[in-house]
């Protein structure tokens, strides 16, 4: 029997035009077909809006509206969101080719949680790499200790497992919604294939002393105060500098 989940694939957006197009090219492109699509705009006054409804007829639900930031707009999506499986990605992100989503189904069936690579694009597209962080072999919620190992667009989740995003964590909830839904998921799959593109200088990179304090408190709910100073002394001695890692992506 072919496993054909639905997935709701969705993307949060707020005056990002020269961004979005090539996003929902990357979902529309899909040879997956139970794809259901879901744009979340901000109210944007850039021309975005304008933009996406030029797909209206391929995309299942555009709402456009005033909403407090992004952790809002993505429980939005979550709430709208009717499959199985949900994915966020985000405006100027891509999925990495046209086959990625049919792929992803073919390496385990019936998964709690579907992961992968992720490669960084700048903002003409141009892949710089992979993520410095790279996802283990085997992923769980203690693997998230270090830091962000899993990428949040190559990251496809049961819907039925997601909370909604603590808003009160401004730029990293997704850190504790990636934790929070690992926790309560049974069969993890490690895909082995490179899910999506990232755009470099996302929201926790514009914003990061904001998103330090916050990944910290995040990491200290989950995993105690001691621990989580201790994982920092680590991760300061192994990874002094923060840079893509880069790498032929043939």
């Amino acid at each position: 029997m072919q496993f054909n989940p639905k997935i709701s694939i969705v993307t949060v957006v707020y005056n990002a035009k020269p961004f979005i197009e090539r996003t929902i090219k990357s979902v529309i492109a899909q040879s997956y077909l139970n794809i259901e699509y879901i744009i979340i705009d901000g109210g944007s006054d850039d021309g975005t809006l304008e933009m996406a409804e030029k797909y209206e007829s391929k995309i299942a639900l555009i709402h456009s509206g005033k909403d407090n930031g992004i952790y809002d707009a993505m429980n939005k999506g979550l709430k709208d969101a009717t499959g199985d499986y949900i994915l966020f990605l985000n405006a100027g992100d891509e999925l990495y080719d046209d086959n990625t989503i049919s792929n992803v189904f073919k390496t385990f069936i019936d998964a709690d949680v579907y992961y992968g690579n992720t490669s960084v694009t700048n903002q003409s597209g141009h892949v710089l790499g992979d993520r410095r962080l790279t996802p283990p072999q085997v992923l769980n919620w203690k693997s998230l200790k270090y830091g962000m190992c899993v990428s949040h667009q190559s990251f496809i989740a049961r819907r039925l497992l997601c909370d909604f995003y603590n808003t009160n964590y401004t730029v990293s909830a997704d850190i504790d919604w990636v934790i929070n839904v690992l926790k309560q998921a049974d069969k993890v799959a490690n895909t082995g294939i490179y899910i999506s593109k990232f755009l470099e200088a996302g929201t926790s990179q514009r914003n990061k002393r904001v998103a330090l304090w916050d990944r910290f408190k995040i990491m200290i709910k989950h995993y105690g105060f001691f621990q989580t100073i201790w994982n920092h002394i680590y991760i300061l001695f192994r990874f002094p500098f923060h840079k893509v890692t880069k790498k032929s992506m043939t």
